[in-house]
């Protein structure tokens, strides 16, 4: 009989738990957690703070005593393991309620201890009205604060999903809120200009977004904290949540002699297999392989990590199950927005030194004759050469997860822009048009490496070179109401054709319209009528999230 022993539950650990009994009956299975809780959703935390998830133990997706019952895996909560003899097969449990240790032997061994907060050595930033918020402990102590003292206004430092979420839930509780962002956007998982949008709707929302602003020390007042601030402002608040990311738990894994990857989390192979025989590893803790870029990297998410526990526990009983990298395809909702992404990011493409190419589109959510139909924003990469698809990101308020799911397929799949034309997705007015987003995306991609449209980007509009001028094809109220580029030439689309005479045939013309649809038809009517000329990628619309820039 395999005996099977788990360190760490949530996502990797439980799941590789349930899998390895649904694939053998002999298996002895044990699975060990330092905390009350071994299989809670915590990515549901912040929604039942703001009350979108109403019963606390929907959060509790499995317990020891369920886990025994319909897995027959021996769940030890309160269970901290302290040591891993690799030598000798066992490891050093320490119950943290009697205080007593007691050492047990494994056949396999899987780590699961997931990632740790980060934590900087801030001044006084350790006392009782300062939380986290991973835990179902976490979550608790922040409700406890705010009901028992009425919590008026509220600090969240970093603005990743954890830290964007508790803000949302915050707010719907009414409570006056403060995000404090080191970086010069919130949601680094994308590219500043798509979070943009993001930023806009949290002013909307009556947050208090302060970027490219750090906490230097915390001090305490008889109602609350007062917090100093590195550009020298003090800020009163009664709850300070801390969201400045993760780190991967790797100390036991060090101890055992495991090694570590250069990203700092646990280095696996293919099969979730470490450097020290028989010992697994999986979820926040290890160092992925990126999809697109081959190239180490941490990505805390919940997905991979359940997949990685299925493939580690098939192979511990035998199996080759092959994990296939990771393409960090993730999603967060703030307020009446969704940002999502898939792939690599054009930070991240610049960073490994891949080439790339890239196009915004922003079509409708749906048939704009249709009601509720709402902006979606996407922005493609893909190889320039080749075309195959190296990441996409989406923000808007409808639809945003349909289109990123399709093409993180796609992506997956090794397609190309090519392949996203002909695409078939479901089409009624109510669900989609008859050309998708995705489609949409598709076609601007491909004119442009087949050569049938040249295309510029925000920054070309920006900074134009002498020889050329940027010719704005909108209405003029569209201008009025909406906002202009500098020193644009403006001629309306449906006067182009009876105006060229006005155009100088020495010059190059960068076009724009709001979107890029009517730029497009303009492009055409040009360099048909022999003039030079590109199309700005995304219109006005990409200007407006390049300069961040919005009229009230």
């Amino acid at each position: 009989m395999t005996r099977i022993l788990i360190v760490g539950g949530v996502a990797g650990g439980a799941s590789a738990a349930a899998r390895a009994r649904r694939m053998s009956e002999e298996a002895e299975i044990i699975m060990f957690d330092r905390g009350p809780y071994v299989s809670f959703a915590n990515c549901g935390l912040p929604y039942h703070i703001g009350g979108d998830i109403e019963l606390r133990d929907a959060l509790l997706l499995q317990t020891p005593e369920s886990f025994k019952q319909r897995f027959n895996v021996d769940v030890r909560v309160h269970s901290e393991v302290t040591h891993i003899d690799a030598a000798a097969k066992t490891i050093t449990v320490k119950d943290l309620q009697t205080q007593q240790s007691y050492s047990i032997s494994y056949d396999k061994l899987l780590l699961s201890p997931g990632a740790v907060s980060v934590r900087p050595n801030i001044p006084g930033l350790d006392n009782a009205r300062t939380f986290g918020l991973r835990t179902i402990p976490d979550m608790d102590q922040i409700k406890t604060i705010i009901q028992q003292h009425s919590v008026q206004h509220a600090t969240v430092v970093g603005g990743g999903y954890i830290g964007l979420e508790a803000v949302e839930a915050l707010r719907q509780l009414n409570i006056n809120v403060t995000l404090l962002e080191l970086a010069p956007q919130v949601m680094t998982a994308v590219d500043p200009e798509m979070a943009t949008p993001l930023h806009q709707t949290l002013r909307d929302h009556g947050v208090d977004l302060r970027l490219g602003t750090a906490l230097e020390s915390v001090s305490e007042t008889e109602n609350g904290l007062t917090l100093s601030l590195n550009n020298g402002d003090r800020l009163d608040t009664e709850l300070l949540i801390t969201a400045m990311g993760v780190k991967p738990d790797t100390s036991l894994a060090e101890s055992a002699g495991v090694n570590i990857g250069k990203t700092g989390g646990i280095a696996v192979n293919e099969a979730m297999q470490t450097s020290v025989s028989d010992i697994y590893a999986v979820g926040d803790a290890v160092e992925h392989i990126d999809l697109v870029t081959q190239q180490p990297a941490l990505i805390p998410l919940a997905g991979p990590a359940n997949r990685q526990g299925r493939s580690a526990a098939d192979n511990m009983l035998g199996g080759q199950k092959i994990y296939g990298h990771t393409q960090a395809t993730a999603i967060c909702r703030v307020f009446n927005l969704a940002a999502a992404c898939t792939g690599s990011s054009e930070k991240s493409l610049l960073k490994h030194g891949v080439a790339y190419e890239k196009i915004y589109v922003h079509p409708m959510s749906h048939a704009g004759y249709f009601p509720g139909a709402k902006p979606v924003s996407l922005k493609l990469l893909f190889a320039p050469d080749t075309g195959v698809i190296l990441g996409a990101q989406a923000v808007g308020e409808d639809g945003i997860d349909k289109r990123i799911d399709v093409l993180a397929v796609a992506l997956r799949a090794g397609m190309t822009v090519f392949d996203l034309e002909t695409l078939e997705l479901c089409y009624a007015p109510p669900y989609g048009s008859a050309k998708d987003v995705v489609n949409l995306a598709g076609f601007v991609a491909s004119n442009l490496l087949r050569g049938e449209i040249d295309i510029c980007q925000v920054e070309d509009i920006i900074d134009p070179q002498p020889h050329q001028v940027v010719l704005d094809v909108r209405n003029p109220p569209e201008l009025e109401n909406v906002g202009a580029i500098n020193g644009a030439l403006n001629i309306p689309l449906d006067s182009l054709r009876d105006r060229l005479n006005e155009l100088d045939r020495s010059k190059e013309y960068l076009v724009t319209c709001m979107v890029g649809l009517r730029a497009h038809v303009a492009y055409r009517l040009l360099v048909n009528s022999g003039f030079k000329a590109k199309n700005m990628t995304g219109g006005f619309k990409t200007y407006q999230m390049v300069k961040q820039q919005f009229k009230a």
